[in-house]
C-alpha cells in the first residue's frame, strides 16, 4: 500500500472530517519501522507492542504542537526512542532473552560457530551496552541512519554520536573476541 507524503497526512489530521483517516495513514506508514526500532531495544514482542502503542498515543496527543523543525519521522522516532529508554530505565527490561540466548549458546557444542550462534553472541554483546549507546548503535548499524538524523532524534551532537558509536563497536568486538 502506498501512503501519501507527510505533509498530506498532516493536512488530513488537521481537518476534522479527515482526521481519523490521517491517523490511520500515519500509523500504517510508520508502525513497522518504529516497531522494529523499539523491538531491537527491548527484545520482547509484547513490550515492544506496548511501547509502540504509547508512542502513537503521545504522537496523537501532541501532533498539533508538531512544529515541523524536523521531519515527521524524526519527531516520531525521537518519541519512540524516549519511550523505549523510559521503559528500560524503569527496570522493565526483560532478562529472559539474554538468558535464553546464553542457554542456547551453552547447549550448542559445534566446533565452528554457526551463523545463529554468532547472531546470538551479537545480541548478548548489544545487551551489555548502556541503553543510549545501544540505541545509537541500532540506529546507525541496523537502520543505517545518518549521524545528523540520529543527532536530531537524540538531541546529541554529531561528534558525541560518532564517539558513542565507536565505543559501542569496540565493546562489541571485545565481547565477541572473548567469547567466540
Amino acid at each position: 500500500m502506498s501512503f501519501p507524503d507527510d505533509k498530506e497526512i498532516l493536512t488530513l489530521i488537521s481537518t476534522d472530517a479527515t482526521r481519523n483517516d490521517g491517523y490511520r495513514m500515519l500509523v500504517g506508514k510508520y508502525k513497522e519501522k518504529l516497531y522494529w526500532h523499539i523491538r531491537r531495544m527491548v527484545h520482547d514482542h509484547d513490550d515492544a507492542d506496548d511501547i509502540l502503542q504509547n508512542t502513537f498515543l503521545k504522537v496523537i496527543r501532541h501532533i498539533a504542537g508538531f512544529q515541523e523543525q524536523s521531519s515527521l519521522y524524526t519527531w516520531m522516532y525521537r518519541i519512540a526512542s524516549n519511550e523505549t529508554l523510559n521503559f528500560l530505565k524503569a527496570g522493565s527490561r526483560t532478562a529472559a532473552p539474554a538468558q535464553a540466548l546464553a542457554m542456547a549458546a551453552a547447549t550448542d557444542h559445534h566446533d565452528s560457530p554457526s551463523a545463529d550462534m554468532m547472531l546470538d553472541l551479537l545480541a548478548r554483546a548489544l545487551d551489555t551496552l548502556p541503553d543510549k549507546q545501544r540505541m545509537v548503535f541500532h540506529m546507525r548499524y541496523y537502520d543505517e541512519m545518518p549521524y545528523q538524523q540520529i543527532a536530531e532524534i537524540t538531541d546529541t551532537t554529531v561528534g558525541a554520536l560518532k564517539a558513542s558509536y565507536h565505543h559501542a563497536v569496540k565493546k562489541i568486538e571485545e565481547y565477541i573476541k572473548e567469547r567466540a
